[in-house]
């Protein structure tokens, strides 16, 4: 690659090398998203909490307090220099890696073992993770001195991928797994991947997928979900439940939704989980197809900022960092939203900034801190710069 511009001053922490410009579309869109995220798990825990005898805010404000936290943290990320992140990339890589080993030992949840205690919260490493695999990718993949990647350079990208892989698949977390793969391949595949590499790594992935059903290595409920997914009507009140429930509350919405607080099958506490991993159906049956559309299309915007910043990115890591984001989020979305009208199975993913769950709103808007990050420091001209 060509030098257009090195730069030799010391490097900090928080790196102010211009004026640093926020993108207030993307920060709009993602506050947006987060304030209609509080309303509707009030929405869909309230009913519940009453019944239980229980404060109907609980809920609420236990996410409240991490949406806090993260607007802090997505902030703080904007700040942070790309080349003090990548410095770091190999630590959080590790400590990513450590986590996912500890929590194996951890306490059994719903038959998983994905959380670690602490204190009065659940911290769930694989979220985070997440972000240490784009970072590690972004690091690895930066470094290729061709435009297009060498096998050897592939073959490096899927292992680093598939260790912690590895680990999630024993918690088991088949979601976050498949969240990973996507990722990979997006970076890879931008990053310069030839196209007998892409179809050879897809061969592998779909050999790999089958073996794993051979030797009964997917657990009998994941099998049960997609069964569920191909034939809902089977068994509606075990398997085909959830499906059936989600389809009644987002088609009884109808154009403009029966209104906030006026969802009968929301009120009424029809449908399973709705506060994390349904909670579109809440959206669905409340504001109806106009406020679903709207959803949709907040996270469209972010994801068209997130690529415009990975086009302006000053350097190849800043571009990665942004691709990587960028492909996380869509596939969160696409898989969440999909599962609700029965598009894709159903696999427990979150849908980012709306479901509760505090980890994974940390990590998300950590995540889209970075790709801000690569907006912020874009490049006044179109640069060929190599770190």
């Amino acid at each position: 690659m060509v030098l257009a511009a090195r730069r030799t001053e010391p490097v900090t922490l928080l790196q102010r090398e211009r004026t640093l410009r926020p993108d207030l579309v993307l920060i709009i869109s993602y506050l947006a998203l987060s304030g209609l995220g509080l309303v509707m798990i009030y929405s869909a825990s309230a009913p519940r909490l009453i019944a239980d005898g229980a404060s109907p805010t609980e809920a609420v404000f236990r996410q409240m307090i991490f949406v806090v936290l993260g607007i802090v943290a997505f902030f703080a990320t904007s700040l942070i220099e790309h080349r003090t992140l990548k410095m770091l990339t190999p630590i959080a890589y590790v400590a990513s890696l450590v986590t996912l080993v500890i929590v194996l030992f951890g306490p059994v949840r719903a038959g998983a073992t994905r959380w670690i205690p602490i204190g009065g919260f659940q911290f769930q490493p694989s979220e985070i993770a997440k972000i240490a695999v784009i970072l590690a990718l972004a690091s690895l993949l930066a470094g290729a001195r061709d435009r297009s990647l060498h096998w050897a350079e592939v073959a490096r990208a899927v292992v680093l991928v598939a260790i912690p892989a590895a680990l999630i698949f024993q918690q088991p977390d088949l979601g976050t797994m498949l969240v990973f793969g996507f990722v990979a391949v997006v970076m890879v595949f931008t990053a310069g991947t030839t196209w007998r590499q892409f179809a050879f790594m897809t061969i592998a992935g779909v050999v790999g997928t089958i073996s794993l059903l051979e030797v009964g290595a997917i657990k009998e409920y994941q099998i049960t979900r997609i069964t569920a997914f191909l034939d809902p009507a089977a068994d509606t009140a075990n398997t085909g439940y959830n499906l059936a429930q989600s389809k009644i509350a987002i088609g009884s919405g109808g154009l403009f939704g029966r209104g906030l607080f006026e969802g009968t099958q929301t009120n009424l506490s029809f449908v399973p989980e709705q506060t994390s991993d349904f909670i579109f159906t809440a959206i669905g049956e409340q504001l109806g197809f106009v406020g679903a559309t709207v959803v949709i299309a907040l996270f469209v915007v972010i994801t068209w900022r997130l690529l415009v910043a990975a086009a302006n990115g000053r350097d190849r890591f800043s571009q990665l960092v942004a691709i990587g984001v960028a492909s996380m989020l869509v596939f969160h979305a696409f898989v969440n939203i999909g599962m609700t009208v029965r598009i894709t199975p159903v696999t427990g993913l979150p849908l980012p900034f709306l479901s509760a769950g505090g980890t994974a709103y940390l990590a998300m808007s950590i995540a889209l801190g970075l790709g801000h990050s690569v907006w912020m420091r874009r490049s006044p001209v179109p640069v060929d710069v190599d770190l």
